[in-house]
């Protein structure tokens, strides 16, 4: 590897810009030789500096430009002219190419037999404007592509594809931990580390005729995870290591198959969920991202308005009965679910949970997996659970008729239930438990609740703005949704797009809510007729907030667009009150 020597110009430079004194510095320039690594980046990634104002001293002492390189966009010559193997060994980024002058954007200077390197093989003269380092590996990413040095090596190497893929080690793998050979095992951590990075949910790996896609789900929307083309000559190699990871049978290409693995990145340990299909071109795969130890968020940080949140407070702190919070698949109900427990999680309370998968560890509660492959449902684990005495029980998803009168069942003998079930709104949930064929009067007795939700895209707090020129229908909609005067002026944002959320004016997601509490009323229409329109039509009287209105509530508050409400929500005829 090539030893970096400390450049006494960088030396003089942060001394003379009175950034650290003299002893430290002679302490961190041995610690960073020794690393091999580059003074300055060292000092940044250490904390011990700022890299603006690292960027700042240099180019004020050493009269260096800096540049942005966000702000370029570089030529996609530039970037052919110049081997990934260059750019990303010696860490520049290739800028500009004038009268057989490179143009590279360095976080510091290279020394002179790095600059002999690059004139004696590209026959190129160097020239340096300064980038933070974060910069430079961004720009390296989104030019080159995600892990293209380490494909590069590999398929430069002539090595053995697979001579990683058996290696295992503990059962959590610290997937940062890089070697220096280049290998399919570090290719794969590259993808993982990365998808972790930018808030990645799920991981698609899709096999096509001459290609492989491989995409991250970020706030809800699959976006290109930008590995370079000649990632597809590694699908098989990539797909067995995760099959080794998720302990799965690597030779079985035909069935599907689903497993998991655990991982560290950072502080953080990651549950990775892996199941694999079968297509004409290649195996399929999916890894969700599931952080083993997460911070559970209050009502309100889920998206509950100050009405709902207490009215929420009030349903799970009744001493028996059912909840159920209801929506499509990752609409977030697991996450409201536990945010629920974590309410009230008491010593004094026995709560067990029965799920499938375990989506969150919390401390205080029992949890059960289920496990179909020995014919352990939910059914069964409920009846076992049972004679354990509970205060609480929380069941993962209601499927069938047997899970549902057992849940229902165990309410009206005391405990309090939470659950899941998969319906369009909340009265729905109730014709859902009907056609599974529970009776109508086991649902108007037990069942205190449900609770249907969605998630919505949150506008991005650094490229947020007043959309001038919404559509006006939209404005209709949501005063006369909303109820309000004409006087009331509706404001509606967006974000612009920026680097800070992937240019797509969203970062983060909220939940939107309806909450159908059953009081004797609506029991009494579930008793006579339980129909959803009926049911939704005597809850909307009372007073509820239905999916669109909280959609259009927090589009009022500047949280979310009305694109993101009219895309999970359908519009409604409500009635007159």
């Amino acid at each position: 590897m090539l030893k970096l020597p400390v450049n006494k110009a960088v030396v003089a430079a942060l001394l003379d810009g009175a950034l650290i004194d003299e002893a430290l510095l002679s302490q961190y320039s041995a610690e960073a030789s020794r690393l091999d690594q580059r003074l300055s980046c060292y000092l940044v990634q250490q904390g011990v500096l700022d890299s603006r104002d690292v960027l700042r001293v240099l180019s004020e002492k050493l009269s260096i430009p800096v540049v942005s390189l966000k702000a370029l966009n570089i030529d996609r010559a530039i970037v052919d002219r110049v081997p990934v193997k260059f750019a990303s060994y010696y860490r520049f980024m290739p800028v500009s190419i004038e009268d057989h002058r490179l143009t590279m954007a360095v976080a510091e200077p290279l020394d002179i037999n790095s600059q002999d390197d690059i004139r004696a093989h590209l026959g190129l003269e160097p020239r340096f404007v300064l980038a933070s380092t974060w910069d430079i590996d961004e720009a390296l990413k989104k030019y080159y592509g995600l892990a293209s040095e380490t494909i590069d090596q590999i398929m430069t190497s002539g090595g053995n594809l697979h001579r990683r893929l058996e290696e295992t080690s503990e059962r959590i793998e610290d997937i940062e931990k890089q070697t220096d050979d280049p290998s399919v095992t570090r290719l794969v951590n590259q993808i993982i580390l990365e998808a972790y990075q930018k808030r990645a949910t799920d991981i698609h790996i899709e096999p096509y005729r001459n290609r492989v896609r491989f995409r991250y789900r970020i706030d809800g929307v699959l976006l290109d995870a930008n590995l370079p083309p000649e990632a597809r000559h590694f699908l098989s190699p990539i797909i067995s290591r995760i099959k080794i990871m998720a302990n799965l049978t690597i030779t079985e290409k035909r069935l599907p198959q689903d497993g998991s693995a655990v991982v560290r990145v950072k502080d953080q340990t990651l549950d990775l969920r892996v199941s694999t299909i079968p297509t004409p071109h290649g195996e399929s795969m999916v890894i969700r991202l599931l952080p083993v130890a997460s911070t559970l968020l209050d009502l309100e940080k889920l998206g509950f308005n100050v009405e709902n949140a207490l009215k929420f407070r009030e349903l799970i702190r009744r001493p028996h009965g059912v909840i159920f919070v209801t929506g499509p698949t990752g609409s977030g109900k697991t996450t409201t679910l536990y945010a629920c427990l974590h309410e009230i999680n008491d010593p004094a309370r026995k709560i067990i949970t029965i799920e499938d998968p375990i989506e969150y560890e919390m401390e205080g509660l029992t949890q059960i997996q289920v496990n179909t492959h020995v014919g352990f449902g939910f059914a069964t684990g409920l009846r076992s659970i049972l004679r354990h005495d509970p205060d609480i029980l929380m069941v993962g998803e209601v499927r069938d008729r047997e899970t549902a009168d057992i849940a229902i069942r165990t309410a009206l003998t005391g405990h309090l239930v939470f659950s899941s079930l998969h319906t369009n709104d909340a009265a729905s949930a109730v014709t859902r438990l009907v056609d599974m064929g529970v009776e109508p009067y086991l649902v108007a007795s037990s069942v205190q609740a449900f609770i249907a939700q969605r998630l919505v895209r949150v506008i991005c707090p650094h490229c947020k703005q007043e959309d001038e020129d919404p559509l006006v229908d939209i404005r209709r909609e949501i005063t006369l949704s909303l109820g309000l005067s004409g006087t009331q002026t509706v404001k509606i944002f967006r974000g612009r797009g920026c680097d800070y959320c992937n240019s797509t004016g969203y970062y983060g997601r909220t939940a939107i809510y309806e909450v159908l509490e059953l009081d004797s009323d609506i029991r009494s229409v579930i008793l006579d007729k339980p129909r959803a329109e009926d049911i939704k039509r005597m809850a909307v009287t009372k007073g509820m907030r239905t999916l669109r209105q909280d959609g259009w509530q927090n589009v009022l508050s500047g949280v979310t667009t009305p694109v993101e409400v009219l895309n999970v929500t359908l519009k409604e005829i409500l009635p007159e009150v």
